[in-house]
């Protein structure tokens, strides 16, 4: 009987510990089950959220989706991006193989990590990217907190 013999690599056996932990207690925290949306059939939006000096700024690949079917709100610091990705109309004669793209409504909702200036929120649209632009708040700007590190 041969015995395939393959090195241990603990570092990456660790990484998929932790992404199957970070899914079951956004699971427990959402309301939802323990499968991911692609298992459920569901599609969501992937983003970016990043930090300048004055702003943060939220990226969403929002794919194959017109401008018009995009909805933006902000209530108690909880950014949420709506739209839906609508199916193209089906050629009569094509006769499909393989259908992998995901179409339907979407909601992704995140929770802001600083104060925003609500009244001064833009975002933007290009290329199947969202770009959501957040001013911080002036007590946001000023909560920075520098360290002498000796």
């Amino acid at each position: 009987m041969a015995w395939d013999i393959s090195p241990w690599k603990p570092v990456r056996e660790l990484e998929k510990m932790r992404r199957e932990m970070d899914r079951l207690w956004d699971s427990i925290f959402e309301g939802r089950s323990g499968r991911s949306p692609e298992e459920l059939g569901e599609w969501h939006p992937t983003l970016d959220i990043s930090e300048t000096k004055n702003d943060l700024v939220v990226r969403a690949e929002l794919p194959g989706i017109d401008s018009k079917d995009i909805d933006i709100s902000l209530t108690n610091d909880v950014l949420t991006i709506k739209g839906e990705k609508k199916q193209e109309k089906d050629q009569k004669d094509e006769n499909y193989h393989i259908v992998e793209r995901s179409y339907g409504s979407f909601v992704r909702s995140v929770r802001l990590p600083r104060e925003v200036q609500s009244d001064k929120i833009s975002a933007s649209y290009k290329n199947g990217i969202l770009r959501v632009t957040l001013p911080k708040s002036e007590e946001a700007k000023k909560k920075e907190i520098k360290i002498k590190v000796e």
